[in-house]
Formats: structure tokens, C-alpha cells, sequence
């Protein structure tokens, strides 16, 4: 029976479309099991159902799935997709979202590197018989960050496969790189034929997204690795040893469900440990998004999974791939950057970053500089912002030109700039961006500066054109790589944030890692700036996204599931959650770069993970399939919706007990008070921790309120006699209205610590006062 939303859902493309005919992908959910024995096959019965709602010609099948979900994906007329939700066997039709790889460079790609490996199992055999699937943009399999040296037979629970396709030979896989497919029929069935002129009909990466995150979570040692010379070093991904399998599922056009869904189902029934997905969209309810049903059948059958939070920060509620089951991550910086900076004709310096690795500017020379979006300089709003065609050759040639963030890729603006003769470009953000800089590999000179570092270029420019005698000259000075910077971590400016749009009591994102300015593997034919007219060939490019943050929380689970074999998915993430940390290397609160000031729990979640600490937290949060489902119940789910997520028949009557969804034993705790004219509002949280520390060991609490919150706890000692022993404890919030206009908020975060002198286990207590409208 289909639900009411999925049908309501089918309803608005009908009443949002003029061309309701016009077919396309929905996801189809079977009854589990209701196979009639007349059809061999689940395919065959598949067809015969399409068949029956449109006797002339059957509609195309596009996936069948049948181990994360159980049903397949077909190209479907509205008034097809509105008779198959008729039959008895069908549970739910979704239809199809298209998503896209979280990184900066809209809407192509970005890079990253493993900077806080925090010494763990250097080249040991730790962790060399668990797989991680990730799932992308393909890979390039030549590259030394694949190589098999030294590493043992693939591992015998293996049941994946290398598929051929365009130049990708099966032999293309080794003992490192095990598993490559792809997946396409959802993405033709909405775009037509791709273009195999550029791009591959097979797992190999022509974009180079793909490759860059597998191996950041997995990649080899690899000396010397750098960029045009920028972060000269060693390269690493976070588990060296890890085996790695790539599920191609993302194209020019972006990656479409049916086809990530038909990843999902692959990864697992190959045999993964760990899933790595730096992708997403728009937030929608758990039963309309592949992602959160194809991750909740992962963990389900004990597979972990990690994805990006997005890259719509630094505004709140803009934190994706929320699902209480995903591990989702944001992205901090490391203390490396690029310096390149401006220098002014009043001697003035304004800081910058630049990845630009060509010929630079004549040393000593100042150029004449030039606004595009000034009335001189173009044509207004097009020009500002440098977009293709806008720049007047004769205005722009030989000088350095100022272009604004935005609507192009950042690179794209360079290569404008260039092919109307300019000699540079200083990139200067919005005041949306904020401070928050991320460098790039430019085509010519050019330079990144903050919305505060624009402002004054442009005040300069406006006063010194007004004088005859000094027009406007800068120049652009690169300063190679700097390292040991501080402070760091910092908020990365572009990391999504919270509150969780979906669920209110999850704090998302869960933690965050490295994801500014990374250094990892990129393939031959795709120029490091991800301009097709970039002919540059490199090994190693550096980038910056959520994408980039994803794989490091990737590679960690699986030297944590390694090192714990019996850990759940919800142990992996409780171990990152509990022992990150939220300062910097100043010993101060982290900042967020868009503002330059003290970031909060709906920027950080956690903190930001500590390897090292992750691999003995002492306790543990522990989350079963049936905790997630009663959660589900507790957020007013209906039984069809969970059962969409969860292929389960769910029971909400013993949920009530757990009392509200905020009770799901996740390691942070959230609440939301809407006032309605109440003056005292309280709540309560019921949490269950497993000692994985010592046998007899005793935990004492510490509390940091929220301001103006009231919080206890009970007990406040925890005393463990053996390992793997579960206590309960309880935690009350009680908290006064505060004065807000209507429809605004005001969050406050604390923390309840339980310590037994050796471990140290930390979890957000995140109070919302919300004034309804």
C-alpha cells in the first residue's frame, strides 16, 4: 500500500509540471517476498508489472535492487507511476532526485589531504582486510596512490568484481583497488546517450572527484606528492592498507538516485565495511530520499556510512544528509595554507591564497588594476562577476582584474580574464562568503581575497582613478606554502551547517575534518582546475569540500572497525562524536572563517575528530535497527513511511516508552522548547553507554549547562565491573522562557562529561528556545 506523502509527493510534480507525460525515474518499492512462483526471477515479475500498467509498450526497467532495498527503478508517465501505486505488491513510488558531489568548485570537483593521522598503524597490516566502497565519480586506477605493494591476497568474504567498460580492462583492479562499477541507466534514462567523447562508459573517473576521495580515505604512501610544488610531502589517505571498491555513480549531469541507490545495493552485497559518499541534495523526509534508505540497509546489515554534510555554509539549516544513521561530516582546515598576497600601489598588503603554479608576474612591477563591474571596467553585473563574454578586451588587457565571487566557478572567472588579455585576477568574496578563502590552481596569476581584503582593493581603485597622476597598480605576490599556521582547525566558511532541518533533536553535523585545501591523487587527462580547456597534467591536486572531509571520517571508521570488529556502525560514530575536540591549536574555542569569530555546535557538531582518542573512548553509544525505527515512530512517521526506510513492519505501540524522539541513544542530546507563553519548560533524556574501556572502571559526571539551563543527572557515577557492561543514566533539562520576536530562536550549547581518569567522554547538550509565529 502506498503511503499517503509518497502518493501526495506524486501528486505535486503532477500539479508543478505542465508536461505530466513527460516520463521520468521513480524508485519502486515491492513487498518483500510477494514474488508469485510463476516468475523465476524478481526481474521477470518486475516486468510483468510494468507490463500490466501499460499493455502496449512496457515501460523501461532501469535497477533492480534487492539487498539495502527490495523493488527497481523505472522511467514512468505520471499516470504509469500513479496505476502501479495501485497494485497490492507495491509499498511506495519515489521519484527520482538528482544530486551532486559536495565540493567548492561548483559544479565540478575538489581535493584534500590526511594531515592528522595521529601516528596510527603507520604501514602495519592493521585494517588491510577491511573494504571501503566509495561512491563517486569513478577512479583512476593507475595512480600510485592504488598500488598493491606489499599488501596480502584480497580478502576471501570478497564478492565483488572489476567490470570492463571504456578504457577500464578489468585488469585495471589489483589487490588494493578490488571492486569497480558503474552505474548510468538512471542518469540516460533522463539525459539521453551520454557523450563518450568526454566522458568514460565505464568505473574509470573523468572527472577526478572520485579519485581524489579514495585516497584520502585509503590512498598509499607516496614520495614525494605535490601540486605544482605547493604541500611537497608525503601523501596518505587515512587507512593505507584498506582495500578500496569504486561504485561509480555521478556524470556531467549530476549522480541520480536510482543509480546511487543501485551503488548502495552493489557495495553491500559485495562485501564493504565502510561507505563513503561525498554527495547530496536537497533535504527531504527519510522515505523520498535514496540516500537515507539505501544508507539505513547498509547499517542495517552492519556496514558503516559517512557522508558529506554540503557546502551551503555558512548559513544555518543548510546541513544535508542528515539521516540519525549517517555519519555526516563537515569541514575544518589544517594548519597549511597558500599564501598570495596583493600588494597595492599605496603600499598597502591585503592577505590571499593562490594555488597558481605558472610563470608569475614580472618581480618588482606594478600592473594597472582594474574593477570589472566598475563603469569602466565592463558592463556591469556581468562583468563584475567575470562570467564568459563579459570583458572588454580593451578595457582589461594588461592589467590585473578585480572579479567578484560568485554564479561562475572560481576558476572559470581566471580563464575569462585571460582570454580577454588580462595579465591577473584577484578573486575577491562576497559578503556572503565572509573571510572564508579556499585556493585554487588558476590558469594565470591570480589570488583569493575576503569580502573585508575586496572592499579595501576597491575603495583604493575608486580613490586613486579619481588622481591622474597615480591610477590604480597592484601586483600579486606568491608566497608558496606556509605551515604551523594558527590557528586551525577553523570552520571551514563553506561547511553546511545546523540546525537539522529534518529532525530537530539530531545535532548534525555529527563532527568535522580536514576539508580545506587538500592534497590527494587526480587523473591524467583532467587539467587541476577543472577547466576543459585546462591541458596541465598532475598527480596530485589540492582541493577543498565537504567531499574532502567525508573520506577522512571514512578511512578512520575503518581502522576503528579494525581494531573493534564487534563495533556497530552507531559505536564507530559515538567513539568520533565523544572524544573530538573544539579547540584549536591556541587552546582556544575553534572560529568559524566567515566571521573570524567563536563557531558554534550547529557549525562543529562534536568537534572535530581525534584519531587517536577514537580508538579507546572508553564508553560507547550504542543504536540498533529497532532504536532507529522506534526514533522514527517518536518523529510522527507513519507505519508505511518506516517501512519504506527500514523493509520492516514497524510496531509504534512499545516507541512511546523510549517517549520522544530526542531519546534515541545518539551521543548528543537536542532539544527544541517552543515557548507558546510557557515560562518553565523541561525535558528529559534517557541514555544507555557500553563500557569498551577497562573491566572495573568508575565514571564520574561533569556538567556544563547551557546558560540559563538547569541540568542533572542521574546517577551521576557510573560504576562498571566488566567490559562490554551497559549502564542507564538520566539527564533533565529544565530551562526559563527567554524574550524572542515571533518566529525567532536562540540556541545555547553545555556538555555532560563522564570521566574515570583515563578516558574522557564528551557529549553536546544543545538547548533551542523557539518563539512561534
Amino acid at each position: 500500500m502506498l503511503s499517503l506523502l509518497s502518493f501526495l509527493s506524486l501528486l505535486a510534480i503532477a500539479t508543478s509540471s505542465s508536461t505530466n507525460e513527460q516520463p521520468r525515474t521513480f524508485i519502486v518499492q515491492v513487498q518483500h517476498d510477494s514474488k508469485p512462483f510463476v516468475f523465476p526471477t524478481h526481474q521477470q515479475w518486475y516486468t510483468s508489472s510494468l507490463s500490466s500498467i501499460s499493455p502496449g509498450t512496457t515501460p523501461l526497467l532501469l535497477h533492480t535492487y534487492e539487498t539495502v532495498f527490495h523493488g527497481f527503478s523505472a522511467k514512468l508517465s505520471l499516470s504509469e507511476a500513479l496505476k502501479l501505486q495501485t497494485l497490492p505488491h507495491i509499498i511506495a513510488v519515489i521519484p527520482e532526485r538528482v544530486r551532486h558531489v559536495h565540493t567548492t568548485r561548483s559544479p565540478q570537483f575538489l581535493g584534500l589531504k590526511t594531515t592528522d593521522r595521529a601516528g596510527l598503524l603507520k604501514e602495519s597490516d592493521f585494517g588491510s582486510d577491511l573494504v571501503i566502497g566509495v561512491i563517486d565519480t569513478g577512479i583512476w586506477p593507475e595512480r600510485q596512490s592504488f598500488n598493491d605493494r606489499d599488501l596480502g591476497p584480497v580478502p576471501s568474504k570478497w564478492k565483488g568484481v572489476c567490470v570492463d567498460g571504456k578504457d577500464f580492462a578489468s585488469s585495471s583492479c589489483n589487490r588494493k583497488l578490488i571492486g569497480a562499477r558503474f552505474f548510468c541507466n538512471g542518469y540516460e534514462a533522463t539525459n539521453g546517450k551520454m557523450n563518450e567523447t568526454t566522458e568514460y562508459r565505464s568505473p574509470r573517473d573523468s572527472d577526478g572527484h572520485g579519485t581524489h576521495t579514495a585516497s584520502i580515505a585509503a590512498g598509499r604512501y607516496v614520495f614525494p606528492a605535490s601540486t605544482f610544488g605547493y604541500a611537497r610531502g608525503v601523501a596518505a589517505g587515512m587507512a593505507p592498507k584498506a582495500r578500496l571498491s569504486a561504485y561509480k555513480v555521478c556524470w556531467n549531469a549530476g549522480c541520480y538516485d536510482s543509480d546511487i541507490l543501485a551503488a548502495f545495493d552493489a557495495a553491500v552485497s559485495d562485501g564493504v565495511d565502510v561507505i563513503s559518499l561525498s554527495v547530496g541534495g536537497v533535504v527531504v523526509p527519510y522515505y523520498l530520499d535514496a540516500i537515507a534508505i539505501g544508507s539505513f540497509g547498509a547499517v542495517d546489515r552492519g556496514v558503516f556510512v559517512s557522508a558529506s554534510a554540503g557546502n551551503g555554509g555558512p548559513g544555518g539549516l543548510t546541513v544535508t544528509n542528515v539521516a540519525p544513521w549517517v555519519t555526516t561530516v563537515g569541514a575544518g582546515t589544517i594548519d597549511r595554507d597558500f599564501p598570495a598576497d596583493v600588494k597595492l600601489g599605496n603600499g598597502k598588503v591585503i592577505s590571499g591564497v593562490s594555488l597558481y603554479g605558472g610563470p608569475g608576474l614580472a618581480p618588482g612591477k606594478m600592473y594597472p588594476v582594474v574593477y570589472a563591474g566598475s563603469s569602466e571596467g565592463g558592463d556591469g553585473y556581468s562583468s563584475s562577476l567575470c562570467l564568459e563574454g563579459s570583458l572588454d578586451p580593451k578595457l582589461v588587457g594588461g592589467k590585473i582584474v578585480l572579479c567578484d565571487r560568485g554564479i561562475n566557478s572560481r576558476a572559470v572567472k581566471g580563464e575569462v580574464v585571460k582570454k580577454a588579455g588580462g595579465v591577473g585576477m584577484i578573486l575577491a568574496n562576497g559578503v556572503f562568503d565572509g573571510e572564508g578563502l579556499v585556493a585554487d590552481c588558476h590558469v594565470l596569476p591570480a589570488t583569493a581575497v575576503g569580502a573585508s581584503g575586496g572592499d579595501e582593493i576597491r575603495r583604493y581603485m575608486s580613490a586613486a582613478s579619481k588622481s591622474r597622476s597615480s591610477p590604480p597598480t597592484a601586483t600579486i605576490i606568491f608566497r608558496g606554502t606556509r605551515v604551523n599556521v594558527r590557528p586551525a582547525p577553523v570552520v571551514a566558511s563553506f561547511s553546511a551547517r545546523g540546525p537539522n532541518p529534518e529532525s530537530p533533536e539530531i545535532l548534525k553535523p555529527d563532527v568535522i575534518a580536514p576539508g580545506l585545501n587538500i592534497l590527494a591523487a587526480w587523473p591524467d587527462k583532467v587539467g587541476p582546475s577543472g577547466i576543459p580547456s585546462d591541458q596541465r597534467k598532475i598527480e596530485f591536486n589540492i582541493l577543498s569540500g565537504t567531499s574532502m572531509a567525508c573520506p577522512h571520517v571514512s578511512g578512520l571508521a575503518a581502522l576503528l572497525k579494525a581494531a573493534h570488529p564487534e563495533w556497530s556502525s552507531a559505536a564507530i560514530r559515538s567513539a568520533l562524536m565523544t572524544t573530538a575536540y573544539t579547540v584549536d591549536n591556541r587552546g582556544e574555542q575553534m572560529i568559524d572563517e566567515s566571521t573570524g569569530n567563536v563557531s558554534t555546535v550547529f557549525d562543529f557538531g562534536s568537534g572535530h575528530v581525534h584519531p587517536q582518542e577514537a580508538m579507546n573512548p572508553g564508553l560507547i553509544y550504542d543504536i540498533s535497527s529497532l532504536d532507529y525505527m522506534d526514533f522514527l515512530c517518536n518523529s510522527n512517521y507513519t507505519l508505511a513511511n518506516i517501512q519504506v526506510i527500514t523493509r520492516r513492519n514497524a510496531d509504534c505501540s512499545g516507541a512511546k516508552r523510549a517517549g520522544h524522539a530526542g531519546n534515541l541513544n545518539y551521543p548528543s542530546l537536542t532539544v527544541v522548547f517552543q515557548q507558546y507563553g510557557r515560562n518553565q519548560m523541561s525535558t528529559h533524556f534517557i541514555r544507555t553507554v557500553t563500557n569498551v574501556g577497562d573491566a572495573n572502571s568508575v565514571y564520574k559526571v561533569t556538567i556544563r549547562p547551557p546558560s540559563g539551563t538547569l541540568v542533572t543527572v542521574q546517577p551521576e557515577k557510573l560504576v562498571f565491573r566488566r567490559v562490554g557492561q551497559k549502564l542507564n543514566f538520566l539527564v533533565r533539562v529544565e530551562t526559563t522562557a527567554v524574550k524572542l520576536a515571533p518566529g525567532a530562536s536562540s540556541m545555547k550549547s553545555g556538555s555532560i562529561i563522564w570521566a574515570d581518569g583515563k578516558h574522557t567522554v564528551t557529549s553536546p547538550v544543545v538547548v533551542t528556545m523557539q518563539q512561534p509565529l
